[in-house]
């Protein structure tokens, strides 16, 4: 898989919810499929799936203990996607920048005079 492909996939993966709170909980430690899913209104199959996509995006993988496969946090995909992010945030951070220099001008610049209104008649 390309690095873009490996971008979109995090992202992708990234984009729902459940896979959200399932990385939340792995990122306190390994857990197998049926502790995964305790806190979900979901099936054990419909978890599965979830984490085939994580899988897929190469943010969790699954071991062998005994009888137990759990499952754990990869974190390299997750700083790929930060430090895409982090291109990005910094550019935001020059353009906020330069407002704020836009307004401390136009707060210290002098008013314009005011005209007299012009009577009709």
């Amino acid at each position: 898989m390309t690095a873009p492909d490996r971008l979109n996939a995090t992202f992708l993966a990234l984009a729902d919810p459940t896979r959200r709170a399932i990385l939340a909980r792995l990122a306190l430690g390994e857990a197998s499929v049926n502790e995964l899913a305790e806190p979900f209104d979901m099936s054990q199959p419909a978890i599965s799936k979830h984490l085939k996509m994580l899988e897929r995006a190469g943010l969790v993988s699954r071991g062998r203990d005994a009888q137990r496969r759990p499952c754990r946090l990869e974190a390299q995909p997750l700083e790929a996607a930060y430090l895409w992010i982090e291109r990005y945030r910094q550019m935001w951070d020059l353009n906020f920048e330069r407002l704020d220099t836009l307004l401390d001008n136009l707060k210290s610049a002098k008013p314009p005079p005011r005209r007299p209104k012009q009577r009709k008649g």
